[in-house]
């Protein structure tokens, strides 16, 4: 199959994140967004579809990782290392703590980072892309 046809049958979907397991639902978006679920999957190539993820903060971390689990990132100033908890990524920015997931997910290199440009992450229940009619992708819970 040529690169052309590859693109024009990308598909998007939509998952609803509401009482879903972080780890559980990342695994399952990043093979969508592989293409590992197609016959034609090659993994040097972008052949993935694009997902949606709504609710996002009304996702579930199993065990105790909302307290224990903590999140690093540095301000590049001397010093700057700032850390948050799960339970302060869930209520601040939960958009961000389904991207984390799903990124530690995809091998690293230049190829991921352009698959994650296709994942899309709200924290309520609207998105703007209904004009691309994403079909519902079943995750279990």
């Amino acid at each position: 199959m040529n690169r052309e046809a590859a693109l024009s049958q990308r598909q998007w979907y939509v998952i609803d994140a509401r009482g879903k397991i972080l780890g559980r639902m990342a695994t399952e978006i990043a093979k969508v967004l592989r293409g590992k679920h197609k016959p034609s999957y090659t993994p040097n190539q972008d052949g993935g579809d694009f997902v949606v993820v709504v609710n996002a903060k009304e996702i579930k971390l199993t065990g105790a990782k909302l307290d224990q689990k903590v999140y690093y990132r540095h301000t590049e100033y001397p010093g700057g290392i700032r850390e948050r908890t799960a339970a302060q990524m869930l209520e601040e920015k939960p958009e961000e703590l389904v991207m984390l997931a799903v990124k530690g997910m995809l091998p690293k290199n230049r190829l991921s980072r352009k698959l994650v440009t296709k994942l899309k992450v709200y924290a309520g229940p609207e998105h703007p892309h209904e004009a691309q009619k994403p079909q519902p992708l079943a995750v279990q819970a």
